[in-house]
């Protein structure tokens, strides 16, 4: 106890770090304050069906990413998920268009104009979904809650038109703040976004399964607890995945003054179980929500309906599909073994029995790739817990929290923050956040 607070005492010594966590906090603030303000001309009073109906399934999925925003008909119903389907589809065209292939490979100013034509897609996105959710909004509120329509004398047209810009700037407005905290907060900012709106809707998930199984006549409270130990068993199951790392050895000959050479110092490339963090398991996710978006939100018709079952077997299976799939994608953006071989070669490295060049980009994109495998399996495994915590009795709400998104999400960005916070104290020369060594977090290598 003495070590945390002398911790905490220690983060606030460093003046830019305190700043840095204030400023990301006003910003959050700001944000959950957004996601409780309706849109103009709808009586809050009258949300409940909404309410309801967005608590569970695959709408309760969108109801937790956005915090509540989605349910509360508020102006950030929308969240940040177009912005995430952009980034997907702009992602996808760097491996298969070479315009855009070259922009990611010209640094920062390509990565600025990947920015930008994502911001733009976004955009178009909104265009589509802000009316899926106005058309939505109709079929699950009574008439009587648009007060803009019934006392107010607007056409529906205008209704439906100033709500969609609405949705549409708000979205724009909570992915600038995003980009804000990125920049000049802690952390990465869309992805604390949507930890926060998950942190949320916590509290009433649990309270509404401790009510369910205190009310139940056979061991309610007994099974409560067996449910919490599991899940703190798969918490930490999450953790040991985004920070299992496998060591590659590579053999470094120093070199001193008067080309006298002293070999024998044996150093490794450390390869993540799961390089790509939980960004295969957003894009998966996102992909899933698309037949739900084109529905207007109805997940009671045709093919929406087979998708939107998020305890079916194609759903799951598809889902651990592409969860596999993106994360070797994923993987293939963020590490370079071209680049890693290069490295090695300017820093007279090698690996022992493989030649340099051809040869360790080849055995270096191996070891990946089976390094890889197990990894995305086991992502997979826990993307679809959520759905035999249910068929096991869970709540709905509840069981989203046993794997799937949303403790991935909770396990990666808590360990990307606290190691840039432990990277700033290590700096100024303080104990960092843990005793037995360094954090490592879902980033890069």
């Amino acid at each position: 106890m003495k070590k945390f607070i002398q911790t905490i005492q220690n983060i606030f010594k460093i003046e830019e770090l305190r700043k840095r966590i204030g400023y990301t906090v006003l910003l959050l603030l700001v944000y959950r304050l957004g996601s409780f303000i309706v849109l103009p001309g709808i009586d809050p009073t009258m949300l409940a069906k909404l309410q309801s109906t967005s608590s569970e399934g695959l709408v309760g999925l969108l109801n937790m990413f956005s915090g509540g925003a989605f349910g509360n008909a508020s102006i950030f119903a929308l969240g940040v998920m177009p912005y995430i389907s952009a980034s997907i589809v702009i992602q996808l065209l760097g491996l298969f268009v070479p315009y855009f292939r070259k922009l990611q490979m010209e640094g920062e100013s390509g990565r600025r104009k990947m920015n930008q034509l994502t911001r733009y897609l976004t955009i178009l996105i909104l265009c589509i979904q802000g009316p899926a959710y106005v058309a939505n909004l109709h079929n699950q509120v009574p008439v009587e809650a648009f007060v803009a329509v019934n006392k107010l004398g607007w056409s529906n047209f205008m209704f439906n038109l100033v709500s969609t810009v609405i949705l549409l700037g708000g979205s724009m407005f909570v992915m600038w703040l995003g980009e804000r905290i990125t920049d000049r907060g802690i952390g990465n900012g869309i992805s604390i976004i949507i930890m926060i709106g998950i942190i949320a809707r916590l509290p009433f998930a649990l309270f509404a399964e401790a009510a369910e199984k205190f009310n139940s006549t056979t061991g309610g409270p007994l099974l409560l607890i067996v449910e919490l130990v599991v899940l703190f068993l798969v918490f930490i199951a999450a953790i040991a995945l985004v920070q299992a790392v496998r060591k590659v050895p590579v053999q470094y000959a120093k070199r001193l003054v008067g080309n006298k050479q002293y070999g024998g110092v044996r150093q490794y490339i450390p390869m993540k179980i799961n390089a790509a963090g939980v960004m295969p398991i957003i894009f998966a996710q996102a992909l899933m929500l698309f037949p739900l978006i084109f529905s207007h939100f109805d997940a009671t018709r045709g093919f929406a309906a087979a998708m939107s079952n998020y305890t079916g077997f194609w759903y799951n299976l598809v889902f651990g599909i592409l969860v596999i799939i993106f994360t070797y994608f994923y993987t293939a953006v963020t590490v370079n073994p071209t680049m890693m071989a290069e490295d090695m070669k300017k820093n007279g490295g090698f690996i022992p029995g493989v030649k340099p060049g051809k040869k360790t980009v080849e055995y270096l994109d191996s070891i990946m790739s089976r390094v890889t495998l197990p990894g995305s399996i086991f992502l997979a495994i826990i993307a679809i817990l959520p759905a035999f915590a249910t068929l096991l009795g869970v709540n709905n709400q509840f069981a989203s929290f046993y794997g799937g998104t949303s403790l991935l999400i909770l396990v990666g960005v808590v360990l990307d923050t606290l190691q840039q916070i432990e990277s700033y104290l290590l700096m100024r020369h303080y104990d960092g956040l843990m005793k037995t060594g360094r954090l490592t977090g879902r980033s890069g290598m």
